[in-house]
């Protein structure tokens, strides 16, 4: 059976997530060893779920949205996350690092276009790449004008934690840019001690944190799990940014949830959870269409609903004419 997920999708976890296994439907096991429900391939599944490719017209890049775009400069991870949405793309068998001309062509794709103000550096994962080589992207966007943020999407803090040294920090910082470092973590357990401390490196150095995580069935499901992550992530001075419904990937379906149990999961932690600890839950709309929020409503009809499930006329029907 593993050799036949394996002659598909790629397989790799950490000695750090490794430790943390203590089986292989435990949740942090469910995120990174296979399993024979990932060879079940669904109608609506695809190997481009989120429309990427719709947006790239010049390899390395995707532009979906006018003032920022993603720049992956390789396609090769630390782990390998089994509910992952570039499962096709990504490992020894996807597609290739960026040649130097094709990374040449990134960068002046990029600096052609005054409208992109963020550059987010993904993949792949960036933070498994040398300190030279991201200091040279750095440098390279540091010498475009318009270019004024660029965020890393990385999981490499948590699951290998021992790869942010001091070289690779100072790499990612650039004069007259800011640099923000995008967390992947979906369970508080993945914040260990040297995960901490690994973050601990990226902002101390000035360099601010955000959280991403994917709503996983028997990961995070449920609201204590949600709270524990999102709590551990505030303690690590870690912004929690989006939480993803998962994608519509191939071989997937064993860890997805319905979308309206995320909405009660987010429902369920507001007002209960300090307001640090909330993100946003975001879906990618399949096609290429780009991000929504689809967390709950509480306001319709002139109602608006407390946390506590009473709604409540708004606004309040005895204000008068004067106000309340």
């Amino acid at each position: 059976m593993l050799e036949k997920i394996a002659a598909r999708y790629a397989v790799a976890i950490t000695p750090a997530m490794a430790e943390l296994i203590e089986a292989a439907d435990d949740p942090i096991g469910r995120q990174f060893v296979p399993t024979e429900a990932e060879l079940q391939i669904l109608p609506e599944e695809s190997a481009d779920p989120i429309g990427d490719l719709a947006h790239s017209l010049v390899e390395g890049i995707v532009h979906r949205y006018p003032d920022r775009c993603l720049l992956k400069l390789n396609h090769a991870c630390a782990v390998y996350c089994r509910f992952c949405f570039r499962r096709e793309m990504v490992g020894p068998d996807g597609l290739r690092p960026l040649s130097p001309a094709a990374l040449d062509a990134a960068m002046d794709y990029i600096a052609e276009r005054p409208a992109i103000w963020e550059v987010i550096v993904t993949g792949g994962d960036p933070f498994i790449l040398s300190p030279r080589r991201l200091r040279e992207a750095m440098a390279r966007l540091a010498a475009m004008p318009h270019v004024k943020i660029v965020r890393f999407h990385t999981r490499v803090p948590a699951v290998a934690p021992e790869m942010i040294t001091g070289e690779l920090v100072a790499a990612l910082q650039a004069s007259g840019k800011t640099a923000y470092v995008a967390l992947h973590a979906n369970h508080a357990r993945e914040l260990t001690p040297a995960a901490r401390a690994a973050c601990a490196r990226i902002v101390d150095a000035g360099l601010p944190m955000l959280g991403q995580s994917v709503l996983l069935k028997g990961v995070n499901d449920d609201p204590e799990t949600l709270a524990a992550l999102f709590r551990a992530m505030v303690e690590t001075r870690i912004k929690p940014y989006y939480l993803h419904h998962p994608d519509l990937a191939p071989g997937t379906a064993h860890l997805r949830v319905a979308i309206e149990d995320g909405q009660a999961l987010m429902r369920a932690i507001r007002g209960t959870v300090s307001g640090l600890c909330q993100p946003t839950y975001i879906l990618d709309i399949p096609g290429g269409h780009g991000k929504v929020p689809v967390g709950p409503d509480y306001l319709a009809d002139g109602r608006v609903e407390d946390p506590a499930g009473r709604r409540h006329a708004y606004p309040p029907s005895d204000c008068g004419g004067g106000g309340c």
